[in-house]
């Protein structure tokens, strides 16, 4: 069996173009997936200073609950282009209340709070497509 590789190289381009993680491609009887890891490095650096620093710790706790996509999809903040918002910043929301909209497939996927709390921070855009188990919104 001989590989297109011409086909390969153009999955590989629509993952960077996507900003995908893996994508499959099927014709007859060949399947090709191309798949790639994500490793974010962070680097800091250390500039030596001839100054004394006294270094005090403060321990805090992060109370949030992260809401997390349950699907692959695009993500939609309104039930509708131009809509009021299903949530915002500050706002009270009970356990079961519909955070956003994941749409896969032409399928409109409503994502339930999972506990009630108050919305810290909403992480995703209207419109922006968002991975399973990418962290969409975070609960106080």
């Amino acid at each position: 069996m001989k590989i297109n590789k011409n086909i390969i190289k153009e999955l590989n381009d629509y993952l960077e173009e996507f900003n995908l993680t893996e994508i499959e491609y099927t014709e007859k009887d060949v399947k090709v997936k191309v798949s790639k890891s994500r490793i974010s490095k962070n680097i800091e650096t250390i500039e030596p200073s001839n100054e004394k620093k006294v270094i005090s710790e403060e321990t805090s706790i992060d109370n949030s609950k992260k809401i997390t996509s349950p699907i692959i999809g695009t993500a939609y903040l309104a039930p509708e282009p131009g809509g009021k918002k299903f949530i915002e910043i500050g706002q009270k929301i009970k356990k079961g209340d519909t955070i956003m909209i994941v749409e896969a497939m032409k399928t409109m996927n409503h994502v339930p709070s999972p506990q009630d709390g108050v919305i810290k921070e909403i992480i995703v855009e209207d419109g922006q497509p968002v991975e399973f188990g990418q962290t969409i919104a975070t609960l106080e």
